[in-house]
């Protein structure tokens, strides 16, 4: 097993915000619920990288930021129609799922 983070975000509404990281190139891989009608724990990834999405309560704080490394920032900013900018270290855009966390996403530069 390789050794790896898997950020937790907190969410209101899993279903809308698998939808939302779906135009990231997110895919669900899993969903848990204890019991029907309680709260969701979500898996989602894009290729090697995985992202838990919560809709329980204490699990994570909204607000939160989480910096991903894309190959290609300019088809993410197209899809959410966003002007990336240039940093020294990458070419970048700023995202807010609809819960509030943010999304730093950059292709860093040569």
């Amino acid at each position: 097993m390789d050794e790896e983070v898997i950020p937790t975000l907190r969410v209101a509404d899993a279903e809308a915000a698998v939808a939302w990281y779906a135009r990231l190139g997110f895919a669900k891989r899993w969903e848990h619920r204890f019991e029907p009608g309680f709260p969701a724990f979500v898996e989602v990834a894009r290729g090697a990288v995985r992202l838990f999405l919560s809709e329980h309560t204490g699990d994570a704080r909204p607000d939160t930021l989480v910096y991903l490394r894309v190959r290609d920032v300019d088809a993410v900013a197209a899809e959410f129609g966003v002007q990336p900018e240039d940093a020294p270290w990458a070419r970048e855009i700023e995202l807010r799922d609809p819960d509030g966390n943010r999304l730093r996403i950059g292709t860093p530069t040569p």
